[in-house]
């Protein structure tokens, strides 16, 4: 039997400390911002400190929930973690919000739900996607028996468990190749092996990116010619979610920037910048927005798969990097000539082919993982459709 309450009755919520940049310190108060949340999870890779006064019920507290509830982006909006136990004393941004009740391991799970999401569908304005502590406290949760749901929490907490370790055996794999490649061709910037090297416009008949078709996002389709985004694009691999669509006539605009089965992607603009994935033949016939390039390679000189991974090699991708960061430029951004004169090693065909085969069967035990977690997602949704609704 569950109840049905609303979420300002269950405890405290809080939102975060305002500060200015003059605040902003090496010593201080740690400031937990939406950065610090990384797949439901604290990460400590980008703090800031502050040296002001912060008030008591802005220091957070064990099992707090820390949640997103300002951003730019609308996916940002609404992400959270449970806090552990801390080493020190840390209070939370402006953009964020802390939730303080006894229920907050359940709640934890709900926040996650498509029940809560549907709630906050006056979440974004014009400005910026947000939510308020009015909105919060007018959410309804689904409410059972302690015992009840301690068993739910202990029912997620394990199913999250195992996405979790099918997760790790995928960057096992993705550290696997990298290891195969240094094995076999060393690092492709200093080149130690003393490989032959082209600029990459000459071992590639096509590098060019496209643009946003007239009309516009407002124009994109479920159905029709996909339409590629930096989004799409991620080291190594293709993602299919959020995957936009345009008509022919859109399409029309754009053939100059067909894309071919294993061509490379490679993100030219912004945050993701130099992330790449071989083109999936699921997705043709298919087009590229400015965001993106593709890499079309000649395969008597440089095979998709080995030139994908050279690009994912981290000095290589540091060189890409060093490049898109350089002017001092507000938006990191790599130019079509920029591609076109980069130096690639290109090592002797039998081994780029023999390199190749590895991948190919790394993939299909990769491919056996991805079931497994989709398979666990599948069941992970089926039970908070029970559960919350």
């Amino acid at each position: 039997m569950k109840d049905i309450v609303k979420l300002g009755t269950l405890g405290d919520i809080f939102i975060g400390l305002t500060y200015r940049p003059e605040d902003v310190a090496n010593e201080g108060t740690i400031v937990l911002r939406s950065s610090n949340i990384q797949n439901g999870k604290l990460d400590f890779t980008d703090i800031v400190r502050v040296k002001c006064k912060v008030r008591e019920n802005l220091i957070v507290k064990p099992n707090d929930i820390l949640m997103c509830s300002r951003n730019g982006s609308a996916k940002l909006v609404g992400k959270c973690t449970l806090l552990p136990k801390m080493d020190e004393e840390m209070s939370f941004g402006a953009f964020m919000t802390i939730i303080r009740t006894r229920h907050n391991p359940y709640l934890l799970h709900f926040f996650n739900s498509n029940a809560f999401r549907c709630q906050l569908g006056s979440a974004a304005t014009t400005t910026i996607n947000q939510i308020t502590r009015r909105m919060l406290d007018d959410i309804s949760v689904p409410l059972y028996p302690k015992e009840q749901e301690d068993y739910i929490v202990s029912l997620f907490n394990q199913i999250d468990e195992l996405i979790w370790t099918e997760t790790q055996k995928l960057e096992l794999f993705d550290e696997l190749v990298k290891s195969r490649f240094i094995e076999l061709f060393g690092d492709p910037v200093s080149n130690p092996m003393g490989w032959k090297t082209e600029l990459l416009k000459n071992a590639t008949s096509k590098i060019g990116s496209g643009a946003t078709p007239k009309g516009g996002k407002e124009s994109y389709q479920t159905e029709g010619v996909t339409l590629i985004r930096s989004m799409n694009v991620h080291d190594g691999r293709f993602e299919y979610k959020d995957l936009a669509h345009i008509t022919d006539e859109q399409a029309k605009q754009l053939d100059n920037v067909t894309i071919e089965e294993n061509d490379v992607f490679i993100n030219i603009t912004g945050a993701s910048v130099a992330r790449s994935c071989i083109v999936p033949k699921q997705i043709l016939p298919a087009r590229v927005n400015q965001h993106v390039a593709i890499i079309r390679c000649i395969t008597s000189k440089l095979i998709p798969v080995f030139a994908n991974n050279m690009f994912l090699n981290n000095s290589f991708k540091g060189q890409l990097l060093d490049i898109g960061e350089a002017g001092g430029a507000t938006r990191q951004a790599i130019t079509k000539q920029q591609l076109e004169t980069l130096e690639v090693i290109l090592p002797p065909m039998e081994l780029q082919e023999q390199f190749a085969a590895f991948v190919e069967q790394t993939d299909k035990s990769k491919m056996v993982v991805q079931r497994s977690i989709a398979e666990l997602e599948e069941v992970k949704k089926s039970l908070m459709q029970k559960y919350f609704g």
